[in-house]
């Protein structure tokens, strides 16, 4: 892989870990709910948006392995499955880049907004690395 891929795919997967970080943080009871979810949310998470919340860090760090894998940089012999899987994490970055540029929450919009446009710049470009 070419040293862009590889820089993108650690951008990538520094910006996961601080998502990660801050699902995490809401699960833990931090009152960022109005930074997540459109706002729908303000304050501390309820439960069942607690465990939302892990389950939504469990699936990033599964799709950070992935671009990792894909760029070489981590398990290169899941090439065979990360080859087609970047094309979900491109899908995904896409899907949360819309919602983030549409949501109500004025303050999601402003900090995840670009954090999901630099996921999905460098998704791409581990993709098509």
């Amino acid at each position: 892989m070419t040293v862009l891929v590889s820089i993108s795919a650690m951008v990538f997967t520094i910006l996961i870990v601080i998502v990660v970080l801050f699902q995490l943080a809401l699960a833990l009871g931090m009152p960022w709910g109005s930074y997540a979810m459109g706002g729908k949310f303000p304050g501390k998470y309820p439960p069942g948006m607690r465990v939302g919340a892990i389950v939504q860090a469990i699936v990033l760090l599964a799709i950070a392995a992935i671009v990792l894998s894909r760029s070489g940089l981590f398990v290169p012999s899941w090439d065979w499955f990360a080859n087609k899987a970047i094309w979900f994490v491109v899908a995904f970055s896409t899907i949360s880049t819309v919602l983030n540029l549409i949501t109500r929450s004025k303050w999601e919009r402003r900090i995840w907004a670009p954090v999901s446009v630099l996921l999905l710049v460098t998704s791409v470009i581990v993709a098509v690395g």
